[in-house]
């Protein structure tokens, strides 16, 4: 399992949000590439980039967003309020590697399916949860359909990866909600990559052991909580 850092963008800064609730940040650093790089220069394999002014309805980072995924020299997964495929078509571009949809994907299933035949091997679907249900709109919104019903739904739909954020541990330096991640894994019908909580060398082997392909890490690396850099094999996790 590959463990990714998370470079959350608002306001051209990185930040990190408990809950992804604005003015709650607990990090707040300038200027994403470098951010970006410092992570790189740590060893971190792949990044995880989301862009939370976009996500909110303002002008997009696309321009950290291409420095990044362009000079960091390792891929970039992108997500934060993505809705049309001008919008994947942009970040691919701008040389994402992989391309996060949330709200609107769990709203429209069929734009979901669309865009991941027209885009083989790039999309990513997030399905965030809170008390067991999917949240969307910034996590703000419970979705009127139920994780069952969106796992049959995405069954036959080629996906790159399902990624599930735990909304009830994001942020809280806590550890991950363990029942929940791994019935998340077992019942998803894809790759699953998961994300709030990772606090420890433990949580990332719990989510390894449970099958998960990846691991998005925030404040947790940002405090120093967790430093894959100083693992045998850095920021990479055997199951």
């Amino acid at each position: 399992m590959i463990i990714m850092p998370a470079v959350d963008m608002m306001d051209r800064k990185v930040v990190q949000l408990v809950g992804g609730k604005p003015g709650s940040e607990k990090i707040v650093l300038p200027d994403p590439p470098s951010v970006a790089k410092m992570w790189v220069e740590k060893g971190a394999r792949y990044l995880h980039l989301v862009d939370l002014d976009r996500a909110f309805g303002k002008e997009s980072n696309i321009d950290s967003i291409r420095k990044i995924a362009k000079g960091s020299g390792v891929p970039v997964q992108v997500g934060g309020g993505i809705r049309s495929v001008d919008d994947i078509e942009e970040l691919l571009s701008a040389g994402a590697d992989r391309v996060i949809v949330g709200t609107k994907a769990v709203k429209e299933p069929e734009w979901l399916a669309d865009i991941a035949e027209s885009f083989p091997g790039k999309i990513i679907l997030a399905m965030d949860t809170a008390g067991g249900k999917i949240v969307v709109k910034g996590w703000q919104e419970a979705a009127d359909i139920s994780l069952d019903r969106m796992f049959r739904i995405i069954d036959d739909i080629p996906l790159a990866a399902v990624l599930n954020t735990n909304v009830d541990v994001e942020g809280q330096g806590k550890g991950i909600d363990e029942e929940a991640a791994k019935d998340f894994i077992e019942r998803c019908p894809h790759q699953v990559m998961a994300s709030g909580g990772v606090t420890t060398m433990r949580d990332a082997e719990v989510l390894a052991g449970a099958g998960a392909v990846g691991a998005v890490v925030g404040i947790s690396v940002y405090t120093g909580t967790l430093e894959p850099w100083k693992w045998r094999t850095p920021w990479f996790v055997k199951g």
